[in-house]
């Protein structure tokens, strides 16, 4: 059984700053909670390490679709099935919406439990906000 989720913050900077923040899949461990670290293996395969509630996780992947300052995918080769796309919307010159979107296969009890109530949207929406602050304060910086 599938699952999947998603999530959107609007942030008071512009795309270009937003996708700064998010064009290095290694930074992502910065404004992801549960993301400890992305290793490049190549130009297009990352190899992931996750600390989740339930367990943590390794795994690989690979960005399957990059559109500068539009959006980022990716799925995983090797490990947990998941995948994923970011994308980013001008909203105006100074502000943005960052979507996050992602399908994934709950494996054991506690994921399958954590699908159900909702924790899996938690996490994200906590970790949204925390890329939110990241893109704002790096937008104050740019522009004072």
């Amino acid at each position: 059984m599938s699952s999947s989720l998603l999530e959107a913050v609007d942030i008071k900077a512009p795309v270009a700053v937003s996708w700064s923040l998010w064009e290095n899949v290694e930074r992502w461990p910065a404004f992801l909670s549960h993301v400890k670290h992305v290793q490049r293996i190549d130009e297009t395969t990352f190899a992931w390490q996750l600390s989740l509630p339930t367990a943590d996780k390794e795994f690989v992947a690979e960005l399957t679709e990059v559109i500068p300052q539009e959006r980022i995918a990716w799925r995983t080769t090797e490990g947990v099935h998941h995948a994923g796309v970011v994308t980013f919307h001008r909203l105006s010159d100074t502000e943005s919406r960052v979507t996050l979107q992602i399908e994934y296969d709950p494996q054991g009890f506690l994921e399958h439990l954590g699908a159900l109530t909702n924790l899996d949207k938690t996490l994200a929406n906590y970790d949204l906000g925390e890329f939110q602050r990241m893109a704002e304060l790096a937008a104050e910086t740019t522009a004072g």
